[in-house]
Formats: C-alpha cells, sequence, structure tokens
C-alpha cells in the first residue's frame, strides 16, 4: 500500500502540487482506470460466453462489477493517504474504506457460493456436493465459511486482537461438540451416505434390524423408508451409517428375483414337476420373461423332494403380492395334477409292558 501511495504522488505531484488536487486527480485516475477495464472486460467476455448459461452470465457480471467497485476503492484509499491529515484521522479513514472494501468481497463471495451451487445443481450427472439433499448443506456451510473470513478481515482491518475472541470461538465450539456429537454424527454420516451412494430415493432396502421399504428421503439428519404398510419410518443416519443394508433395487436394473420353495412326495414324477412348475411362471403377467423362469431341485428332505422356482419380477415392491399369486396357483396346479405335496408326520409306536416286569424310571436332574 505504501508503495502504491508513492508512486501515485511520483505520479500526480508534477500535475497538481496542492495535497488536495493529488488526491482527487488520484481519485479520478483510478475511477477512469475501473471504467476501462470494465469495458474491455465485457467486451471479451461477451464473446467468450455465447453458448454460457444464464448462472455462467451472472456469475461473470458480478465478478467485472466486484473488479469495478474494488479499483475505484483502492484508489479511495491511495487518495486517503494523500491528504494531509493527522494519522489517526488517516487510520479511520483508511479502515472506513478498507470495511467498504471487505464488505464488498463478502457479497460478492455470498453470490458467488449461490451461482456456483446453481450451475453445479445444473450439471448432468451432478457432483456428490451437488446432490439435492446436500446441496442446502453445502451451501450454507460456506456461506458461513465467507462471514467468519469477512468478519476475521474487518477486525484485522480495525487493528481488534481477535487472539482472545478465537480462543473463547474455540472453547465453546469444543462444548458444542460434546454437547451436540448425536446430531454431528448423523450430518457427517448423512454427508457419507450421499457421498458414497449405498442407495437411492425410490430404492427398496432391507435392514439388518428387519426395516424394509422404499426410500423416500435421504436427509442430512435421518432417511425416511416408506414400509409395505404406509408407514413412514425415520432413520437416524448415525444408525443406517453402520448398519447392514441390502439395496433390492441395486445392481444394473431395477428386477428382482422372486423364490418359491416348494416340497413333492417321494415318487413324483420330477420332469412333470418341473413344468408345470415353469407354465405357472410364464403363465403370470407380471412375471419377466428375461432373464427366464427356472426351477431348480435343491436337496431330499425329511419327507419331501425338495424344489424351488425362481422368477424375475419388475419391482422388488410387487414381491409380496406376486408371491401370494404364485403360491395360490401352485396349489391349484399341483391338485389339478394329482402332485401330491407331503407334510411332515410322526409315527409314535407305544409298546406295552409285559405283566410283571419291573419298570424303570428315569430321572433327570
Amino acid at each position: 500500500m505504501n508503495d502504491l501511495v508513492r508512486l501515485a504522488r511520483d505520479w500526480i505531484s508534477p500535475m497538481a502540487p496542492n495535497p488536495y488536487l493529488q488526491a482527487v486527480a488520484a481519485l479520478l485516475a483510478f475511477a477512469l482506470l475501473a471504467t476501462l477495464a470494465s469495458r474491455i472486460f465485457r467486451r471479451l467476455v461477451g464473446r467468450a460466453v455465447g453458448g454460457w448459461g444464464e448462472s455462467e452470465r451472472r456469475l461473470l457480471r458480478t465478478v467485472g462489477r466486484l473488479a469495478f467497485i474494488s479499483v475505484v476503492l483502492l484508489g479511495g484509499m491511495i487518495s486517503m493517504a494523500l491528504v494531509p491529515a493527522s494519522p489517526r484521522v488517516k487510520a479511520i479513514g483508511l479502515a472506513l474504506v478498507g470495511t467498504l472494501l471487505a464488505s464488498v468481497w463478502i457479497r460478492f463471495a455470498w453470490r458467488a457460493v449461490g451461482l456456483v451451487s446453481a450451475m453445479l445443481a445444473g450439471r448432468n450427472p451432478q457432483t456428490a456436493l451437488a446432490q439435492p439433499s446436500t446441496a442446502p448443506l453445502v451451501r450454507n456451510a460456506l456461506k458461513a465459511l465467507v462471514v467468519l473470513v469477512g468478519a476475521y478481515a474487518i477486525l484485522e482491518i480495525w487493528d481488534v486482537n481477535v487472539t482472545a475472541l478465537v480462543a473463547s470461538a474455540g472453547i465453546v465450539g469444543l462444548a458444542f461438540s460434546f454437547a451436540a456429537q448425536d446430531t454431528l454424527g448423523n450430518l457427517l454420516a448423512g454427508i457419507a451416505i450421499v457421498t458414497d451412494k449405498p442407495y437411492r430415493v425410490g430404492d427398496y432396502i432391507v435392514l439388518d434390524s428387519g426395516e424394509r421399504g422404499e426410500v423416500t428421503g435421504i436427509g442430512m439428519r435421518s432417511t425416511r423408508l416408506l414400509t409395505r404398510d404406509d408407514v413412514e419410518v425415520s432413520i437416524p443416519n448415525g444408525i443406517i451409517g453402520k448398519a447392514k443394508i441390502v439395496n433390492e433395487s441395486g445392481g444394473p436394473n431395477t428386477k428382482y428375483r422372486v423364490r418359491v420353495p416348494i416340497g413333492v412326495a417321494y415318487g413324483s414324477d420330477l420332469d412333470a414337476v418341473i413344468a408345470c412348475l415353469l407354465n405357472i411362471a410364464l403363465g403370470h403377467g407380471d412375471v419377466c420373461r428375461s432373464p427366464e423362469p427356472r426351477v431348480r431341485f435343491r436337496q431330499f428332505g425329511p419327507s419331501s423332494l425338495d424344489l424351488e422356482l425362481l422368477c424375475w419380477i419388475g419391482q422388488p415392491a410387487q414381491r409380496g403380492a406376486i408371491l401370494h399369486e404364485l403360491n395360490c396357483e401352485v396349489y391349484r396346479a399341483f391338485s389339478r395334477e394329482g402332485i401330491t405335496i407331503p407334510f411332515p408326520q410322526l409315527e409314535v409306536t407305544i409298546k406295552e409292558s409285559p405283566p410283571g416286569a419291573q419298570q424303570r424310571v428315569v430321572r433327570s436332574s
């Protein structure tokens, strides 16, 4: 700053020996310089942003205004330094102009955060920090940072010792972090969920605690599930971030495989049973033809031959209804075809002791 003042004085003093005229000349010179720079900037940028969006244009216009005002205020600070006055008056004047300049930069940074957020949100694909659920948090955090940095700069301009304030803020922040550790944990887990994307809005997920439903919202504090009973469950992100999650809508597509276990009696014609099950699956309107339904012979059970019908459906939400319809049709078809569905039987044989035989009593301790 002192070098600029000395350079301005050396350049203006031959034309205006009066210090007040030097101050006015410096202010006018910087205003003229700002005007010329602003016009050149608008012409150059106007040619380069022909295909840009509205957010980009607004950001560039804001940058142009910021540059113009900053150069003018810089000229004002040099003019204040050229005016003959007491050091205290000069210091107050420079501090006022510096505060005005800092306020202009704070306002610019505030608007720039909003414009950049809008530009990132308009991109496809969106970035992790520009998701609808995280954009407000990121934008507000950046704006809070702008305010803190701006306040620190203004205090430095007025030569205010901020060491005590920073120490007090650190103590308050530590106490706040202990008091709100659960809330902060949920917020951090929410950011991790949105960034890692184990599930998205509209997916069907199953937690290790048994909750199953459609994800209707992913907030910074909690995730909301809509169960098949039309009951919305809100789960804190701190809990869901530690849980085992089964995403039934994950993978390359949203199809879901339904399993229908069935047992038939020993001695049944397996080929006829498999053909019957495949016809049932292919005859259902909601069962996908690709991949094709299939039947697998799983094991020799204690009282039955255990098979499993595997077929794909379009959405996980249809699982309950389609499984019900397939089970009903299997029972009807087996009844028509004479295929027996066995059930476990236990035979108990009671032998009568011979007369006079000593009965043995076994006691357990």
